[in-house]
């Protein structure tokens, strides 16, 4: 979904930059594992990172698995009052599994692979996101939608910058 928001602000000359699992476990976070204490580095780093690209003037979106409500609250603390949004990414395990484009969940299931949220590793869910979007409900387009709206609500994104084109 991360994606498909950056791809739709990015046509309409938003500067964006999307951190996800991908492209920060690769390479500044290569030495973390998943344990909570691994998991909870990351999102530390991720948190400092997104910082410096906000200092820059650039629209963030993280897309990764917090499990942890204490780790997204250290997130958030770094930012100023509206400068964090939390995107509960809502989705049933099922639906969770049948996506799964790594076949993690089959791993961990075949005991494969340990530390798999929702399987082996706890999820804590979200107190007060922001924005839930039930993923299960609404189509990749729906949901990059609701979250596009959401950001011109609350006035981080303004109509100006979108009067040509159409969300």
């Amino acid at each position: 979904m991360a994606n498909e928001v950056e791809k739709q602000l990015y046509a309409k000359g938003i500067r964006t930059y999307i951190l996800d699992g991908d492209n920060i476990r690769l390479g500044l976070n290569s030495n973390l594992g998943f344990s909570a204490e691994d998991r909870k580095e990351n999102i530390r780093r991720i948190g400092e990172v997104s910082k410096l690209f906000v200092d820059a003037g650039v629209l963030v979106l993280t897309a990764f698995i917090c499990p942890y409500e204490a780790d997204r609250q250290m997130a958030r603390n770094l930012f100023t009052v509206g400068g964090f949004i939390e995107i509960y990414v809502n989705c049933s395990l099922e639906i969770c599994e049948q996506r799964d484009p790594k076949g993690l969940y089959k791993k961990a299931r075949n005991g494969e692979i340990k530390e798999v949220t929702g399987i082996t590793a706890p999820y804590e869910v979200p107190s007060s996101p922001e924005l839930n979007i039930d993923t299960g409900k609404y189509s990749l387009k729906e949901s990059a939608g609701r979250v596009i709206e959401y950001l011109i609500q609350q006035q981080i994104l303004k109509i100006e910058q979108l009067k040509h084109h159409v969300i």
